[in-house]
């Protein structure tokens, strides 16, 4: 990504999504705006804003390197098993050995995390640039202290409203 994706003065990432086309504007969260504004070529039209991460993307048009990278320093923070980096000859359409934590699980987790904190769907869809409730849903995976705080909800609601004769008892008189 380069500083042409970036308006400091509206706050916002402007892109285009590589697999469906499909443009996005984001609007950058403090944590990432106290980043953008510390690094050196902040600004520049046209250069990258991380000119590493951007040579590696242009060399080789994908961001696997930057996966295998990401797996490393999972591997080295004793994560996940340190995992092979080289290709095992057997085509594009082979099964590959799957790992719970990986660069793509960042994509889970935020979307998780963001219905989690009471997001709503649209706004989560919107933001990582879903197209259907489908796709936002095989991404979304419920925690514990979200099935905790559903599961009192029954209790709650019965605290509200007594037993469920009661409730049918209001609703018909």
């Amino acid at each position: 990504m380069t500083w042409d994706h970036v308006d400091l003065s509206r706050n916002e990432i402007r892109l285009k999504t590589r697999k469906t086309a499909k443009r996005l504007t984001i609007p950058i969260a403090a944590p990432l705006r106290t980043h953008l504004d510390s690094l050196a070529v902040a600004g520049e039209r046209g250069s990258p804003i991380h000119p590493r991460a951007f040579g590696t993307m242009r060399r080789q048009g994908k961001s696997g390197n930057l996966s295998n990278q990401f797996s490393d320093i999972l591997a080295k923070a004793g994560l996940r098993q340190k995992a092979p980096h080289r290709s095992t000859h057997k085509g594009r359409g082979a099964r590959r050995t799957s790992y719970e934590l990986s660069f793509h699980s960042l994509r889970h987790t935020a979307v998780s995390l963001l219905k989690d904190a009471g997001i709503p769907e649209a706004a989560v869809m919107e933001l990582v640039g879903h197209d259907s409730k489908q796709i936002s849903a095989h991404y979304t995976h419920v925690g514990r202290e979200a099935l905790e705080k559903a599961a009192a909800a029954f209790l709650s609601y019965d605290e509200r409203f007594g037993s469920r004769s009661r409730v049918r008892r209001r609703a018909f008189a």
